[in-house]
C-alpha cells in the first residue's frame, strides 16, 4: 500500500481517538459523578480541563512540529494521550481524573496539530480534497459515535472502560506511525512562542474559571471581576507579544485573508454551539428523561447517521459547491436543529429532540470536511502546521468557552426559574436545587412541587441555551458566507519547501 494512505490511515486513527473522547465521556458523566461524588462543577471541569490544555498547547505543537519534525512529535503526541488515558481510567477521585484529563488534552493538542500537516505532506492537489474529506468524515463519526460508545462502554463495564479503550488503539496507531509514515519538518521554522503560549493559557484558564465560578461567588463579586478582567488584560498581552515576536505561535498576519477568518469564525461557531451543548443534551436525557448511559447514548444515533452519511458526500460536492455555501449551509441546518431541540419540556419524550438530532448531524456533517480543506488552503504548504494548529485552537477555545459560558446561562436560569415557582425558596437554595437536578443528586425526601419545580428550571434553562447555540451558529453561517471567498483558496508552492526525510523504524 502506497505511503499515503498508512499516514491517512494513522491519522484518521488517532484523530478518532482523540476526538471520540470529546463526546465519549458525556454519556458517562452520571456514573462519573455517582462514582467520584463529583459536584455539577467538577463535571464541567472533565470537558473543560480537556479542551483548556487542548487549546493551550495545540499552537506550539504546530510550531515544534515544523521545528523538529511532525512524524516525531505526532508519535510522542499519541504517547501522551494513550498514558493519560490509562491514567484517567485509574482515576479515584474527581481531582486525579480532572488532572489525567488535562494531561490528554497536551498529548491531544500535539495529535490535532500534527494531523492536517501529515495530509498535506502526502495528499497535494485535487487529491487532498479526497484526503481532507475522509479526515472530516472521520471527525464527524467519531464525535457522534461517542455517546453511543460511552453509553454502551459505562453500562456493560463501567465509565473507566471508555479510557482503558484508547490504550490498544493509540499502541497501534504509535505503530503505524513508527512504521510508515515519512518525516518532515519546515527548515525555516526557528523557535517556540513561549511567551504567547504562558500568556494565552493563562488566560483561557481565568476565563474558563471565572465563567464557572460566577454563579455561585456572584458576578460582581471581587474574585469573579478579578478573572475576568485578568482574562482580558492577558488577552490583551497576548496580541502585543504575537505582533512583536518573530516567529509568533498565532500569525495574526494570516487573519488578513478573509477565508482564514472565516474558517476559524466557522469553527468556533460549530464547536460553540453543537458540541458544548453535548453536555446538557445528554444530561436532560439522563438526569430529567431518567434514561440510562446505554438508553442516552442509542438517542445520538440519527446525530451519528446523519453525520456519517453527509460526510461522506460531501467529497464529490468539493469543487462543484463552493465552500462557503456548504460552510454557510451546514452551519443554518445545526442552528434550525438547536431550535428545534429548544421545545424539550420536562414530561415530554425523548423523541422531541429527534428532529434536531437529525439535523445537526447533517450540518456537521457537511461542515467538517470541507473546513478541514478551506483551513489548509489558505496558508502557504510550508505553514500546514500552524495552520492545523490555529483551526483545531479556535474549537477547543469554542467547547471550553461554551461549555462554561453556557452552563452558567443555564444555571442562572435554572436558578430564577425555580424560585419564581417556589417564592419562598432562598437564592442560595434555588442554585442548590439547580445543581441538584444537573446532577441527578435530589434529595429524595423532596415534596412534590420542590422535585417539579427543579425539573421545570432545569427544563427552562436548558431551553434558552440552546437558542443560544443556534444563535451562535446562525452568526458563523452568515459570517462564514461573507468571508470565505474562493479567490483567496487553493494556494500552491513548490514541494522543495517542505522537506520529506526516508524512512525511519
Amino acid at each position: 500500500m502506497e505511503r499515503k494512505w498508512w499516514t491517512l490511515i494513522a491519522v484518521c486513527v488517532a484523530t478518532f481517538m482523540l476526538l471520540l473522547d470529546i463526546t465519549v465521556v458525556n454519556t458517562a458523566l452520571p456514573s462519573i459523578r455517582r462514582d467520584l461524588h463529583s459536584s455539577f462543577t467538577d463535571l464541567q471541569w472533565v470537558v473543560d480541563a480537556y479542551a483548556l490544555t487542548l487549546a493551550a498547547f495545540v499552537l506550539t505543537s504546530g510550531s515544534l512540529a515544523d521545528r523538529l519534525g511532525r512524524k516525531r512529535v505526532f508519535a510522542v503526541g499519541v504517547g501522551i494521550f494513550t498514558v493519560a488515558s490509562l491514567l484517567c481510567g485509574l482515576s479515584s477521585s474527581s481531582t486525579m481524573l480532572n488532572l489525567s484529563r488535562a494531561l490528554q488534552g497536551v498529548g491531544g493538542a500535539v495529535m490535532f496539530a500534527v494531523s492536517l500537516a501529515l495530509l498535506a505532506q502526502e495528499w497535494r492537489g485535487s487529491e487532498r480534497a479526497f484526503a481532507t474529506a475522509i479526515y472530516g468524515a472521520t471527525i464527524g463519526v467519531a464525535v457522534a459515535l461517542g455517546p453511543l460508545v460511552g453509553g454502551a462502554l459505562t453500562t456493560a463495564i463501567g465509565w473507566q472502560s471508555i479510557f482503558f479503550l484508547n490504550v490498544p488503539i493509540g499502541l497501534g496507531a504509535i505503530a503505524v506511525t513508527a512504521l510508515k509514515v515519512t518525516e518532515s519538518r519546515d527548515e525555516t521554522a526557528r523557535g517556540v512562542d513561549w511567551g504567547g503560549t504562558v500568556t494565552f493559557s493563562a488566560a483561557n484558564a481565568l476565563l474558563v474559571l471565572g465563567l464557572l465560578r460566577g454563579n455561585a461567588d456572584g458576578w460582581a463579586s471581587g474574585t469573579i471581576l478579578g478573572l475576568l478582567i485578568g482574562a482580558i488584560v492577558l488577552f490583551a498581552v497576548f496580541v502585543w507579544i504575537e505582533l512583536r515576536v518573530s516567529q509568533p505561535m498565532l500569525p495574526l498576519h494570516l487573519f488578513r485573508s478573509r477565508a482564514f477568518t472565516g474558517a476559524q469564525i466557522t469553527a468556533f461557531a460549530l464547536s460553540g454551539s453543537m458540541f458544548a451543548l453535548f453536555l446538557y443534551i445528554t444530561l436532560y436525557m439522563q438526569e430529567i428523561e431518567h434514561l440510562s448511559p446505554l438508553q442516552a447514548g442509542l438517542r445520538y444515533l440519527p446525530f451519528t447517521v446523519g453525520s456519517f452519511f453527509v460526510s461522506g458526500a460531501t467529497a464529490s460536492l468539493e469543487g462543484k459547491v463552493a465552500p462557503r455555501v456548504m460552510l454557510a449551509g451546514g452551519l443554518s441546518i445545526i442552528a434550525i436543529g438547536l431550535v428545534l431541540m429548544s421545545g424539550a419540556k420536562a414530561n415530554d419524550s425523548w423523541t422531541v429532540l429527534l428532529p434536531g438530532f437529525i439535523l445537526g448531524g447533517l450540518g456537521v456533517g457537511l461542515v467538517n470536511p470541507v473546513l478541514a480543506n478551506v483551513a489548509l488552503s489558505t496558508v502557504p504548504e510550508r505553514m500546514s502546521g500552524v495552520a492545523s494548529g490555529i483551526n483545531d485552537t479556535f474549537r477547543q477555545v469554542a467547547i471550553a468557552s461554551g461549555t462554561a459560558g453556557l452552563g452558567a446561562l443555564f444555571l442562572a436560569l435554572s436558578q430564577k426559574r425555580i424560585q419564581d415557582l417556589l417564592p419562598h425558596v432562598s437564592g442560595r437554595r434555588a442554585r442548590g436545587l439547580a445543581e441538584a437536578a444537573s446532577s441527578g443528586t435530589l434529595p429524595t425526601h423532596a415534596s412534590a412541587a420542590v422535585i417539579h419545580a427543579a425539573r421545570e428550571g432545569f427544563t427552562h434553562g436548558f431551553s434558552t441555551i440552546l437558542l443560544a447555540g443556534s444563535g451562535l451558529a446562525l452568526a458563523g453561517a452568515v459570517l462564514a458566507l461573507l468571508l470565505v471567498r474562493d479567490s483567496d483558496l487553493h494556494h500552491h508552492e513548490a514541494p522543495e519547501q517542505v522537506t520529506i526525510e526516508p524512512v525511519t523504524a
